[in-house]
């Protein structure tokens, strides 16, 4: 089946592939997973986190996959499962696609996939891959042995330096009795006009919904934007940083060398991130934020830490 054509499964037989109950119409039609803001008429969701239940009321999902015990109102058809997080990534294995690494061309040792299209003016570096529905915008160049992998969107005047991987599978797994279900990554990447990614960088496809790098942002080499991840327009971020997955971060971020950002959280416009630095919570308020700690021996170390401990409380 080609990425164009959409798949569909009854909820019968879905229920039957991730081991659920059905609550509703067993004939119904799924043809996608969604997040469960964004779904649509025709899409299954799921919930497993306790603090999205007041979305539940709102979402448009055809189906949703859920605990017993959740208590909703609406009108819509249900699979009831032990483990919704778990059936999600069961289910993400049947809308995932294989990728196709034997239809394409080769020039130069560089690989472009049928279905990729390049705009105006690009330029391909030798020994680049640009794989499946991958979308390249006017005038933007791709350097040697980049990887544009798989429904990756890339605007007008970016410039991707050598080695970076653009649409990597996110680092997700639910766990299981004896290890680990992977959940397939079915969604894409978007990056705006006039980005500059580094060599090296690393920035992973979303688990459903895409990942996204607006327009005008500028990654330092070594960079790592794990799934989902939304990057406000105009951000800068220094060599050796990370951000983890599903963080929303609002325009002009600055991050500064070896620092991270946590999973889940919400960023604010116009804060500055300083060297060193672990962002845990949510920032609602505009500025700058440092935490770093200057190396010490373990016995100074220890003294420090129960002196920060007393101040803080």
């Amino acid at each position: 089946m080609s990425g164009s054509e959409k798949k569909k499964y009854t909820i019968k037989f879905i229920s039957e592939y991730i081991d659920a109950s059905i609550v509703g119409d067993a004939d119904l039609e799924i043809h996608e997973i969604a997040s469960i803001e964004s779904a649509q008429e025709g899409s299954i969701t799921f919930l497993s986190n306790p603090s999205y239940n007041k979305l539940l009321e709102k979402t448009n999902a055809s189906a949703v996959i859920l605990k017993e015990n959740i208590k909703t109102n609406i009108k819509t058809t249900y699979l009831i499962s032990s483990d919704p997080y778990l059936a999600f990534a069961k289910l993400s294995k049947l809308f995932s696609e294989e990728i196709d690494f034997s239809n394409g061309f080769f020039k130069e040792s560089t690989f472009v996939h049928d279905s990729a299209t390049l705009g105006k003016g690009v330029k391909v570096g030798p020994n680049a891959y640009i794989g499946e529905n991958c979308k390249i915008g006017d005038h933007t160049i791709i350097y040697p042995n980049s990887t544009i992998l798989k429904d990756v969107s890339i605007g007008q005047d970016c410039i991707i330096h050598p080695n970076s991987v653009l649409g990597s599978d996110g680092f997700g797994f639910a766990p299981e009795k004896d290890g680990y279900k992977k959940i397939e990554q079915l969604g894409g990447l978007e990056i705006g006009n006039n980005v500059e990614i580094g060599a090296g960088c690393t920035i992973d496809r979303g688990a459903i919904s895409n990942t996204i790098i607006s327009n005008g942002v500028k990654l330092d080499n070594q960079v790592h934007i794990a799934h989902n991840v939304f990057l406000g327009s105009n951000s800068a971020i220094a060599a050796c940083c990370a951000i983890a997955g599903s963080t929303k971060i609002g325009k002009n971020f600055k991050m500064g060398g070896l620092s991270g950002v946590l999973g889940h959280l919400q960023i604010c416009d116009d804060v500055t991130v300083g060297a060193h630095t672990l962002i845990t919570k949510s920032i609602k308020s505009p500025g700058n934020y440092i935490g770093i700690m200057p190396a010490q021996n373990h016995m100074n170390w220890s003294k420090s830490a129960v002196f920060i401990k007393k101040r803080g409380k």
